[in-house]
């Protein structure tokens, strides 16, 4: 998300920032640079905040869908009569009961919303059940018959260029061959490797859920978590066969989110069983089904040969790279554009030849989930810095430094590197960081073994190994991507609303809203508005595009606001409104005749202004993966220690420090507490989120087979140093917080556990078997 931490800390402890403002130098309370609480914390902590699972209207129906549990399939017949017949069941509805072709998609029109011929991957939807109680909707579900003819499914992604079609679109979704420079140049010293990167789901805090009304015009409206409103309206009111305007989303409930935070695959079906019924309609899916309906991270393999020269200095990186976008292509081509442009690292490399390709299979859908692309890449290329360094002898991070990418150097897509890149920066800053004390080399020692406490390992056969990486995201959409954000701000009476369409999703957005107006304006009293599709656009919440666009819109409506508040004044005094400055709830002028609260001056007035933010264009990569299409970068730097078992191949994380390129730090506390939230995602993809199949089949989809990590595998979390170079072409300067870290920790974390084993650890996440080595002499 935002920029907007500041000081260095720990999950159990605070680490003086290496940086910052002098001692006596007191943080603001208000405005941007405070630490602004969330407004609905409490109620998040204590458990009052009203989730989408706590919807509730009169006459309510409760909903539920049949899946398919094969998948791949050839659907011969659908009997819904033993379900349509059951005493309380309201209504059944399948793929007949769908205007036009049924389809859907946030970026590919190719999803059904029920499969109607063929079944493309397991819990794929059927049918939908509209019941007066959740048990007898359930049932109703079970009791349709469905004949399959079961087929063969393609889950391997090199069998799936091949492969029958399983899509009329065809299994190839996207080829991006990148092209730069030399094809024939040569380093002396070449390394090569072969990477796989596991399937991450994003496990939404709270069950996806939501609430479908019938409106008296013929249209519904549709109460959930979403994360991209107008998007999911537009999509539900061409499966109803309605205009946009009979149908309204209404954004509800939304606990967090790291990705697209609701499956549209069960809006529809609830919005159509409202429709049919004339009555509300609810649904709350079950952790299992959001396992088989929601999209997760690319599972990727990859192919690298780095080129170098004697002293180290990359010559030439040659890649394949292959994403398994499931059945359906979702956010595949994005994903496949930024694994292919970010493949070298924030290196740099004056010779690139990438091969990128997303393909379909029968394994679950894959999608939009935090760092997607950028992650599993950061992950393969790092791995081929070690290697380098080993082979060469050189320090892994002498390596690193003399390779960095920094502002003015090329990216093997011909795009110059503009923004701030204090690559070298922050990879120093890592360096001199003190590591943390050995634990004692005897039983009794006070350290936790890996495993844990009561673990089988002898403190012997453990192994510390320290890891650095580097990794780069980029920032709102990309390839030609029409990013804006419309905002209104209004102020009556001293105390203002902001009107926009930007979702909360735990990024700290309406924090941000509400400091960026108050900073502006001088008034502490800021509400931000529910968010419904009554309000124009402001586009999904991610890449910390809501910083940059949905806060820049805020920003220039309340600096519109600010000079309608003013004008009066400068006028009645003869100056311009330039002349005059708000400042801790006052208005003065430069020569101090003027001096009035801001209180006084809104005094009967109600002023308001509406405004857009659009950041300037990108362009789509061509038929040679050339072109200017990301708006901006950055940057993060992470330390990983860690203890390997290496007789069980048990891995404890130790600690993490973190250097990150930030552009401007908005709110220091919810800055830390997004990169210490990165950090953990990220270690969850290295050591234990793998979304497991047999033959396409999800095993054990809930969260006793799915291991994510808990507090108690936090380890110490050091934030080292934030870099505030502002990015000038973006508002504030800020860059995105979350998702950097996440992209970087899993490499860092398979780089600390190769210098403990010496083992390749080529695989994410790191089974214990790849951890284990013979026991050093």
């Amino acid at each position: 998300m935002t920029s907007d931490a500041a000081t260095a800390t720990s999950t159990t402890h605070t680490t003086p920032p290496p940086e910052g403002p002098a001692p006596d130098q007191e943080p603001p309370a208000l405005g941007l640079g405070a630490s602004l609480p969330p407004t609905d914390a409490r109620a998040k902590t204590e458990g009052t905040f009203p989730y989408a699972a706590d919807l509730w209207a009169e006459g309510l129906l409760w909903a539920a869908l049949l899946r398919s549990p094969h998948p791949h399939a050839r659907i011969v017949s659908i009997d819904t009569a033993a379900a349509a017949g059951m005493p309380g069941v309201r209504a059944v509805v399948t793929h007949e009961d769908i205007p036009g072709d049924g389809s859907y998609g946030r970026r590919v029109v190719d999803r059904p919303v029920f499969a109607s011929e063929l079944v493309r991957h397991h819990g794929e939807a059927i049918a939908a059940v509209a019941a007066d109680h959740p048990d007898t909707a359930r049932l109703a579900a079970a009791a349709i018959t469905v004949e399959y003819e079961v087929l063969e499914p393609v889950t391997d992604p090199e069998k799936a260029f091949a492969a029958e079609p399983l899509h009329p679109d065809g299994n190839l979704i996207r080829h991006i061959p990148l092209r730069y420079g030399d094809p024939d140049a040569v380093g002396e010293v070449i390394v090569e490797g072969l990477y796989r990167i596991g399937r991450q789901d994003p496990a939404p805090i709270g069950a996806e859920a939501g609430l479908a009304v019938p409106r008296p015009d013929g249209g519904v409206e549709l109460y959930t978590a979403s994360t991209d409103p107008h998007t999911d309206r537009d999509l539900a009111a061409a499966c109803f066969g309605l205009d946009p305007e009979r149908v309204k989303v209404v954004v509800t409930g939304v606990p967090g989110a790291t990705g697209d935070r609701e499956d549209p695959g069960f809006q529809i079906p609830l919005g159509l069983l409202a429709l049919r019924t004339g009555c509300p309609v609810k649904l709350a899916a079950t952790r299992e089904e959001s396992f088989l309906g929601h999209a997760h991270r690319h599972p990727t393999l990859l192919r690298y040969r780095h080129h170098a020269d004697a002293e180290g200095r990359l010559v030439k990186v040659e890649a394949q790279i292959l994403l398994d976008a499931g059945a359906y292509a979702d956010s595949s081509s994005e994903s496949l554009a930024a694994a292919v442009a970010f493949a070298c690292g924030p290196y740099v490399v004056p010779h690139a030849f990438i091969e990128g390709w997303a393909v379909r299979t029968n394994n679950p859908p894959s999608g939009h989930v935090r760092g997607e692309g950028a992650m599993q890449v950061c992950a393969a290329y790092e791995g081929q810095m070690d290697k380098l360094a080993a082979k060469l002898g050189i320090d892994p991070v002498e390596l690193r430094l003399r390779n960095a990418l920094s502002t003015g150097d090329i990216l093997p897509t011909s795009q110059t590197v503009t923004c701030p890149a204090p690559v070298a920066e922050l990879l120093g800053a890592l360096r001199e960081f003190p590591l943390p004390a050995l634990p004692k080399d005897t039983p009794e020692g006070d350290w936790l073994l890996p495993g844990g406490p009561e673990g089988a390992g002898e403190p012997g056969a453990v192994r510390r190994g320290v890891g650095y990486a580097l990794g780069m995201v980029h920032m709102l959409g990309a390839e030609g991507a029409d990013e804006v954000s419309t905002a209104t701000v209004r102020v009556h009476d001293g105390v203002a609303t902001v009107i926009c369409a930007a979702v909360e999703t735990g990024q700290g957005f309406t924090t941000l809203a509400r400091q960026i107006v108050q900073e502006t304006l001088g008034v502490e009293e800021v509400h931000v508005a529910a968010v419904d599709t009554d309000q124009p656009p402001a586009g999904p919440a991610t890449h910390g595009r809501h910083t940059w666009v949905s806060g820049g819109a805020i920003e220039r409506a309340a600096k519109m606001v600010r000079t309608q508040l003013l004008q009066p004044l400068a006028h009645k005094f003869g100056m311009s409104t330039e002349l005059l400055q708000i400042a801790d709830g006052k208005i003065t002028s430069y020569d101090g005749v003027l001096s009035t609260t801001v209180t006084e001056a809104m005094e009967g007035k109600e002023l308001w202004a509406t405004a857009q933010c659009r950041p300037h264009p990108t362009e789509p990569l061509d038929e040679s993966g050339q072109g200017d299409a990301f708006v901006g970068l950055a940057f993060c730097a992470v330390r990983a220690v860690v203890d390997v078992d290496i007789e069980l191949g048990s891995v404890r994380v130790v600690e993490m420090a973190v250097a990150q390129d930030v552009g401007r730090i908005l709110n220091p506390s919810q800055l830390a507490t997004r990169i210490e939230a990165g950090v953990t995602q990220g270690i969850g993809a290295a050591l234990t989120e793998n979304l497991r199949t047999a033959r396409g089949l999800i095993r054990h989809p809930d969260l006793t087979g799915y291991a994510l990590p808990t507090s108690l595998d936090a380890p110490d979390i050091h934030i080292v140093k934030l870099v505030e170079e502002r990015d000038v072409v973006a508002p504030f300067g800020a860059k995105p917080a979350s998702a950097a870290p996440v992209v970087t920790s899993p490499a860092a974390v398979a780089s600390a556990v190769r210098a403990a084993t010496g083992r390749p650890v080529n695989r994410l996440p790191i089974r214990p078997q790849a951890a284990v080595a013979t026991p050093k002499a």
